[in-house]
């Protein structure tokens, strides 16, 4: 320690930035000699600009691909390698972990506690054990209940900034107009457009200081809502983890998600009344055997169709939420589960009409064989999103992404929306934890 540092760190255009910001800009005995990326498609062999990246790198820091890891770490005379990906299992870690010390250099998984941010105004942050548990649902059921008491809440989102690094350092999101000014890909509107139909303002992008700086200026509770299942940005004053009733053995297989659950002040067994009882026990017991001091709640995602009469009797398409299917491994969605529950008489299989850029999603993720995955990283996948369902010869498409499908492509078959909230299973449960923080701290 103490030594002159290069570094390299892992990740996907996310929390590789946040570490980078909060623990190496400012050092002057570290370079960070790249970024690796992956999991996201053209999201590598761009610069983190040298306005973001501060004195210590003039020129910027190049972003390369991950395959590369090992030669550059070799040409560029790496000392650490940083690893900052989430929803990994463990195995990934050690992996990369082999990868970065067979040529020389420190593996390096920064605390989450080191890159946690400190707040002026109270910190709700709501994260999970894997993607795909329900986090963004319980946000927004959060946001209406501050709303209820009169208080503004910033939804500040995990990033997501897959375009002109310098342009998304600062994002904020309050209309339909702010989505399309920034060209937001589906994942984005996906998390974003619920918050803006309830009329509440949205922050993301690369420097979560500044953006910490904007809400807390403009909002009296910041909300974070964890992308993936990483841990907060910002220090919580109230932290609410979700574990998932639909895959029980997934609490403390993956980083890091165990580290949520081991810091977690309230954990909410979510989608307990879509799974058998003895998953919902399997999950208390597993949370309550490495946190048994920690109230444990269960919760309900209630699925919804905008037009049940629609489906019923008919061939159906089903689009879900992309990062739950794939980063997630989920074989299904809401929107899988409505159009059963409809009476469609067949779920079409979308590989067959897959284009391009979907039948690689296919190829990497094979455990996706009866739902679509609403992936839209651009323009091109975009195109093919639509593609794929014009041609696929059902009658109609059930979406069960959170955004409106049908304005956002150019879509040929009608759409019938599934909708789905959190809702309280226990009583006192959740409502009464969010209820006695609010209290204790005199809000609203």
């Amino acid at each position: 320690m103490g030594q002159p540092r290069r570094i390299v760190i892992m990740g996907a255009a996310g929390r590789d930035f946040h570490d980078f910001n909060t623990l190496f800009r400012s050092d002057v005995d570290v370079t960070v000699v790249a970024f690796t990326a992956t999991q996201i498609p053209g999201i590598d062999d761009r610069i983190y600009p040298a306005s973001l990246a501060g004195r210590r790198h003039p020129a910027g820091i190049p972003i390369r691909a991950e395959a590369d890891l090992e030669a550059i770490c070799r040409e560029a005379d790496v000392t650490d390698v940083v690893f900052a990906y989430s929803d990994v299992p463990y195995a990934t870690v050690m992996r990369a972990s082999a990868r970065a010390q067979s040529v020389g250099a420190n593996f390096v998984l920064p605390s989450a506690r080191s890159t946690m941010l400190a707040a002026q105004v109270p910190v709700i942050a709501v994260t999970a054990v894997r993607t795909g548990c329900g986090k963004s649902q319980v946000s927004r059921w959060i946001a209406d209940r501050l709303a209820s008491r009169g208080l503004r809440a910033a939804a500040i989102r995990h990033p997501m900034p897959y375009g002109d690094l310098e342009k998304q350092a600062v994002q904020r999101f309050a209309t339909e107009a702010d989505l399309v000014a920034a060209d937001c890909t589906l994942e984005e509107r996906e998390e974003y457009e619920p918050y803006i139909s309830r009329g509440l303002t949205v922050y993301a992008g690369v420097d979560y200081g500044a953006i910490l700086d904007l809400a807390q200026a403009e909002n009296d509770v910041v909300l974070w809502d964890g992308g993936n299942n990483d841990t907060p940005f910002y220090r919580p004053d109230l932290h609410i983890v979700l574990a998932d009733a639909l895959r029980p053995g997934h609490e403390m297989a993956f980083y890091p998600g165990e580290v949520n659950l081991r810091m977690a002040d309230v954990v909410v067994i979510a989608k307990s009344d879509a799974a058998r009882e003895e998953n919902v026990e399997r999950v208390r017991a597993a949370v309550s055997d490495v946190r048994p001091e920690v109230p444990i709640y269960r919760g309900g995602s209630p699925v919804r169709l905008s037009d049940p009469d629609a489906v019923r009797g008919k061939r159906v398409l089903v689009v879900d939420d992309g990062p739950t299917l794939t980063h997630g491994g989920m074989a299904f969605g809401a929107g899988y589960v409505a159009a059963r529950a409809a009476g469609a008489t067949e779920i079409v299989d979308p590989r067959a009409s897959a284009a391009a850029s979907l039948r690689a999603v296919f190829d990497a993720f094979p455990h996706l064989d009866h739902v679509l995955p609403a992936m839209g990283y651009g323009d091109a996948q975009r195109a093919d999103l639509a593609q794929t369902i014009n041609k696929s010869g059902a009658d109609v498409v059930v979406a069960g992404t959170p955004i409106d499908l049908a304005r956002a492509l150019d879509i040929d078959l009608p759409v019938v929306r599934a909708h789905y909230d959190y809702a309280d299973l226990d009583s006192p449960g959740l409502a009464k934890a969010v209820d006695d923080f609010l209290n204790q701290r005199a809000l609203g």
